[in-house]
């Protein structure tokens, strides 16, 4: 079983910063993907952030430039470091962890319960 918890989040003034972090625990692949999420009120949830295994890094390009995501040297936490916060930016932030499944090899995705950014004036 995996857990992944996030926290980090709070309510921040537009330009601002914050740092969210992941951190995932128990029984994991050797190798996985992990990354964060968001969802704003009112529309679906959109990837933020991914870095895999093997470091290589994805972003929205709404975050780009602003939003740096990272891992340390174990591999199961990571970090969503959040600059010049926009109150658009506002939203629950969901991390995630991706391992195939022993089994049958298939994708099998792990979520936080999810940690609040609110960015306002």
């Amino acid at each position: 079983q995996v857990q992944v918890v996030e926290s980090g989040g709070g309510l921040v003034h537009p330009g601002g910063f914050l740092r969210l972090s992941c951190v995932a625990s128990g029984t994991i692949s050797s190798t996985y993907t992990m990354g964060w999420y968001r969802q704003a009120p009112g529309k679906q949830r959109e990837l933020v952030a991914v870095v895999s295994s093997g470091g290589s890094l994805e972003y929205a390009d709404s975050v780009k430039g602003r939003f740096t995501i990272s891992r340390n040297n174990t591999g199961n936490t990571v970090y969503l470091q959040l600059n010049s916060l926009k109150p658009e930016d506002t939203a629950v932030y969901y991390c995630y962890l991706e391992e195939a499944d022993a089994l049958t090899g298939e994708p099998l995705r792990h979520w936080g319960q999810g940690t609040l950014v609110t960015v306002s004036s």
